[in-house]
């Protein structure tokens, strides 16, 4: 396994499942098992996000930290952050955002899931605990709950750890990236980050070994 493998700089490891969405080709039969098993009890699973590559990520992360992109808060709403320390800055996106090379969809195992046949005509897809709560995706979130570990999925953001927020969308293929986790460390960060521009370097390098951890390796691994 490549350190670009590792943090989004190469496409190698990777298989299309849809014109438009790549996974890890290890992942792609677990894949189509569970869409297939989906798709048997009424469900259209459709992927929201899957590969993300690590300029994507940089993009996001600095538009979110320049006040490009809103930062939002506990409540989903927009942050105000003309008084917050870079610090703090860091940590309100690392609720929601990863750091470029740090993101779990560079590996191609993980992916934001949906029902697509359960989206309301008209309606954008939000990504938001509600829709999976109560909302139009509470029947196949309660579904893909009972249904995902049989196809060796898991939810790494299952509940709320103080690190990344709960994302009841979020499936991560246990096998595969188990192992690009024990691959991954503040030093091959510290490696990808040498020669770009990222909003804050100099915060995040100071406290990288605390933000590793408790937005990293700090997951539900069940």
């Amino acid at each position: 396994m490549e350190k670009a493998e590792l943090t989004g700089l190469s496409t190698q490891h990777l298989s299309f499942v849809t014109p438009n969405r790549q996974l890890h080709r290890h992942c792609v039969d677990s894949f189509h098992a569970l869409t297939q098993a989906a798709l048997s009890s009424g469900f259209t699973l459709t992927i929201a996000s899957s590969f993300r590559d690590f300029e994507r990520q940089l993009m996001i992360w600095n538009n979110k930290f320049n006040g490009i992109r809103p930062i939002l808060g506990e409540d989903g709403q927009p942050l105000n952050t003309d008084d917050m320390s870079e610090i703090d800055k860091i940590h309100a996106i690392m609720r929601w955002s990863a750091l470029p090379g740090g993101s779990r969809h560079h590996w191609g195992t993980d992916l934001d899931v949906y029902a697509s046949n359960a989206l309301p005509e008209n309606t954008a897809l939000q990504l938001e605990p509600w829709e999976y709560n109560t909302g139009h995706q509470a029947s196949f979130s309660l579904w893909l709950q009972k249904n995902a570990q049989k196809h060796g999925f898991f939810f790494p953001y299952k509940a709320d750890r103080k690190g990344v927020a709960i994302e009841p969308w979020h499936l991560s293929h246990k096998a595969q990236s188990s192992l690009f986790m024990t691959k991954l460390t503040p030093d091959v960060l510290l490696d990808s980050w040498e020669n770009i521009e990222l909003a804050g370097k100099d915060t995040i390098i100071k406290h990288i070994d605390t933000l590793f951890v408790r937005y990293i390796t700090n997951i539900n691994k069940e």
